[in-house]
């Protein structure tokens, strides 16, 4: 079959959320066909260039959400009429908004005439952008902040809307004008999603937006894929970089409406833990079309250390029994000081420990920075040089390592070289840390927050965050009882390679893609030479080599140019010629981004 497959900021851009995630499930389906649209985050993103392009992408259509550029268009008084009356009833129903929260307040009945009109309002102004080229200009302009002030003022308008004063209602269209370039975009015809039979978004909120307009233009279905959760993202943005109340209570209504109607219409949503799946069904989704599929991880460059721990009882053979070892990127989320004070308990009671906090990556950002300075400032403090005892002069228990180090060549050795591996986090969406731990074999233990609970499953010791004294027992627990590390090891390492692998991931979606399909009607109908409807456009051995390759592209020419002329066909000329040349379209090379 043939995918559409949506990114933002991610695959096949260089740097990117999900990009890994994205090219292991296009080179892991060879057998389907992709077309890739790709919305980039910024300039820097462009530049850098794409990752090498399997031979199953056809194409790739790139457009910035950073920038854009004068469209030329000036809409004419009727257009312009148009604009203002679906510009106008979307700003209504922000301002009518009972609050930021995922599906406002009021009845059910009220809360879904509500998404109605935000659904009407949204594809009226789709439709205006398909007709006349673009909405780049009317978004910027004062027609639109008057829409948003007239919302504000109007009867019926929530309390934090009626606190609106014109720099809120100049940051809310600028940020709704960003939010809706993805509708001024020529996607969504039958040379574009509409020539797909499946559309698959890798994530929600604003990178959906073209999987919606190509449901509602072209009757494309759309499975939609969420690893974090961009609403929840969203507000806490928001509270975080001095947003006014207004403003933010505007802008989350927005992003709460899309949110539902993105749920509304997909035809599968797909999760990778419960916490997100919470948040999709207090956002509207129905439970029926919701699948759990944990993201894909490698697991090859951790058999080494997993096969070890199964064999030697233990994280590894060389693993240093009174070791504990924590591994991620440095930052206030993974609560390191609560980690070193835990430490200090568990050296009362195991005077041979060691801690070696591994770091993934350089901090980045004052931040960051700031903080490792102040873990190794408590470090020094807790564990004083000592003169005398089971270690040697000046050697502090506690060490800080960057992978790539003597000490931690790579993350298998890192993982490798502790009894016990500790996550001590307070905020976590999905542990991949944790599931590497798993990976090789290592006993765990880690702090209940996000994923934890659901990923670890019963294969390593889970306490409260932010507790020290529950953390250092549960250290000590296991740093006394090697038999049990062994037993929990091995069960981590088997719950791993069962759900948490490339391969597991790949096959979930693969079967996904058929259900979504044949739960589809047939939108168009394709002829062959002779009028006999012809059940693919580009038959299979097309992508063979051998002496049927020109025969089965000839006719693949001759039935797109049949469907091309057929009355039978509800699509439009411009997609026979997309499907008759579908392996006439190679995708560009990476230098072509630069």
């Amino acid at each position: 079959m043939r995918i559409g497959l949506v990114t933002e900021g991610g695959f096949p851009y260089v740097s990117g959320d999900a990009g890994l995630w994205c090219e292991r499930l296009v080179r892991g389906l060879g057998q389907h066909e992709f077309d890739l649209y790709a919305l980039s985050r910024s300039r820097r993103q462009e530049d850098e260039g794409w990752v090498p392009l399997p031979r199953q992408v056809s194409r790739v259509r790139t457009a910035p959400l950073w920038t854009t550029e004068d469209d030329g268009v000036r809409l004419g008084r009727r257009a312009r009429r148009r604009f203002a009356e679906c510009y106008g009833e979307l700003a209504a129903v922000l301002g009518a908004a009972g609050g930021p929260g995922p599906g406002g307040q009021g009845s059910r009945g009220r809360r879904d005439g509500e998404a109605d009109r935000f659904a009407s309002a949204l594809y009226g102004l789709a439709e205006l952008a398909r007709d006349t080229g673009g909405l780049a200009g009317a978004l910027r302009s004062e027609t639109a902040v008057r829409a948003l002030e007239h919302a504000c003022r109007a009867p019926g308008a929530s309390r934090a809307a009626r606190e609106a004063r014109v720099p809120d209602l100049l940051t809310v269209a600028a940020h709704l004008e960003h939010s809706l370039r993805p509708l001024s975009l020529d996607w969504y015809d039958d040379d574009g999603l509409g020539a797909a039979d499946l559309c698959h978004t890798a994530g929600g909120g604003t990178a959906a937006l073209p999987g919606l307009l190509a449901r509602h233009f072209c009757g494309v279905p759309v499975l939609v894929t969420e690893y974090g959760v961009p609403l929840r993202s969203h507000y806490l943005t928001s509270a975080a970089d001095g947003t006014a109340p207004a403003a933010r209570a505007l802008l989350a209504a927005f992003h709460g409406r899309l949110v539902t109607e993105v749920y509304r219409q997909a035809a599968l949503l797909t999760h990778g833990n419960a916490h997100t799946r919470r948040w999709q069904e207090r956002c509207g989704a129905d439970p029926a079309r919701l699948r759990t599929v944990p993201p894909g991880m490698d697991a090859t460059a951790f058999a080494e250390a997993g096969e070890g721990a199964e064999t030697g009882g233990g994280a590894s053979p060389q693993a240093a029994e009174d070791t504990l070892v924590w591994v991620g990127r440095i930052e206030p989320a993974k609560d390191l000081v609560s980690l070193l004070h835990a430490f200090a308990e568990v050296r009362r009671a195991q005077p041979r420990a060691r801690l070696r906090i591994v770091c993934t990556a350089t901090p980045g950002g004052p931040e960051a920075a700031a903080y490792l300075g102040h873990c190794k400032a408590l470090a020094a403090q807790l564990f004083p040089d000592e003169a005398e005892g089971p270690h040697t002069a000046g050697e502090n228990p506690v060490s800080f390592e960057e992978v790539g180090g003597p000490e931690a060549p790579t993350l298998a050795d890192a993982y490798a070289s502790g009894a016990v591996i500790v996550l001590s986090s307070v905020v976590e969406g999905f542990p991949a840390g944790l599931v590497e731990a798993m990976f090789s074999g290592c006993a765990t233990v880690s702090t209940d927050v996000g994923a934890v609970v659901e990923v670890i499953g019963g294969t390593g010791l889970v306490v409260p965050p932010r507790n020290p004294r529950a953390l250092a027992e549960a250290c000590v627990a296991l740093l006394r009882d090697p038999e049990r590390r062994a037993r929990l090891g091995a069960a981590a390492r088997a719950r791993a390679l069962e759900l948490f692998t490339v391969e597991q991931n790949i096959a979930a979606f693969h079967g996904i893609y058929l259900e979504i399909v044949s739960q589809c009607p047939v939108r168009r109908v394709v002829l062959d030479a002779s009028g006999e409807p012809l059940p693919f456009a580009a038959p299979a051995e097309a992508h063979l080599p051998g002496r049927w390759t020109g025969q089965a592209t000839t006719a693949a020419a001759g039935a797109g140019a049949a469907a091309a002329s057929s009355p039978a066909r509800r699509g439009g000329p411009a997609w026979a010629a997309a499907a008759a040349s579908r392996t006439q379209h190679p995708a560009p090379a990476p230098e072509a981004a630069r």
